[in-house]
């Protein structure tokens, strides 16, 4: 099973150029997988033993969402070892993947938006940085490894446009907002206080050690200036891609323009914030119309 995990690994970062993050997903899958089979042959593998894997999962009480995942790892795994000619038959073409309940986001309102972006202290390098990093997830709607993978040399103040590289190392051009803009000039200008590493002298967002920042480092600085400012429960750096998303649409822009904006393959993916909309347009109407 090792054998042809490091096959179907270096395929994907090779060939695929999926991002570590993706990459790091599918090891972790895959060796879960592995840990299941034990002693077994991945060639001995069928239908019954990958609904047995199934059953195990249920039984730790893995969320569907968890199992679909799993799942989906496995699928790209057989795919690839039939496709070269590693095994004979694909045995999870008959395993179907769990339906999964529709989950709609958590949006902020722009009130909380305003407010959580106002929370960060701007008479210290820290704050600067959280400020830029809070206005710049929302301004363009980044994922979290969008934001620290950003580079110096990929950002144009003066044009009030930054490029980042999204799912598959996809690149795209996007624009800021000049509170936005601001917050990154104001950062920046303060930026050197951090004693920069040497190998992380592009990174544009820095932590105490002088490092690239981690998706993690983001979560907590969110976390803590929810604290601060009490804006709201259960939100994560996403919600703001979220809410930047479904402010948007709320304003009139178009869902082919913000399926661009945010780097999405499909527009299936985009058509989600469609729903929250819906939802927010009708807790007006029943709000506000007489006969609702």
């Amino acid at each position: 099973m090792q054998r042809f995990v490091e096959k179907f690994i270096n395929y994907l970062e090779v060939e695929k150029n999926f991002s570590a993050h993706t990459i790091t997903n599918y090891s972790v899958d895959l060796k879960a997988f592995e840990t299941f089979l034990g002693d077994k042959e991945v060639s001995s593998v069928d239908h019954l033993l990958l609904r047995k894997f199934l059953a195990d999962m249920r039984a730790k009480s893995y969320s569907k969402r968890t199992i679909a995942r799993k799942l989906a790892s496995l699928r790209s795994f057989f795919k690839f070892l039939y496709r070269e000619g590693h095994i004979k038959t694909n045995p999870i073409t008959a395993i179907s993947t769990p339906k999964l309940d529709k989950k709609l986001p958590v949006v902020l309102d722009e009130a909380q938006v305003a407010k959580l972006l106002r929370c960060p202290p701007d008479d210290d390098v820290f704050g600067l940085r959280d400020r830029a990093i809070l206005e710049t997830i929302y301004s363009a709607g980044l994922r979290v490894s969008e934001l620290v993978g950003l580079n110096i040399n990929n950002v144009d103040l003066i044009g009030e446009v930054i490029k980042v590289f999204g799912k598959g190392s996809k690149e795209r051009m996007l624009p800021i907002g000049r509170p936005a803009t601001t917050a990154l000039r104001r950062y920046l200008d303060k930026r050197d206080e951090l004693k920069v590493k040497e190998k992380d002298k592009n990174a544009v967002f820095l932590g105490k050690n002088g490092t690239r920042l981690w998706g993690r480092s983001v979560r907590r600085i969110l976390d803590k200036h929810i604290k601060t400012c009490a804006v709201a429960g259960h939100i994560s750096p996403h919600s703001l891609r979220h809410s930047f998303a479904t402010h948007m649409l709320d304003r009139g822009a178009d869902l082919r323009s913000v399926q661009e904006l945010l780097g999405h393959a499909n527009l299936s993916t985009t058509q989600i914030y469609t729903h929250v909309t819906m939802d927010r347009l009708k807790t007006v109407y029943d709000k506000a119309h007489p006969r609702a």
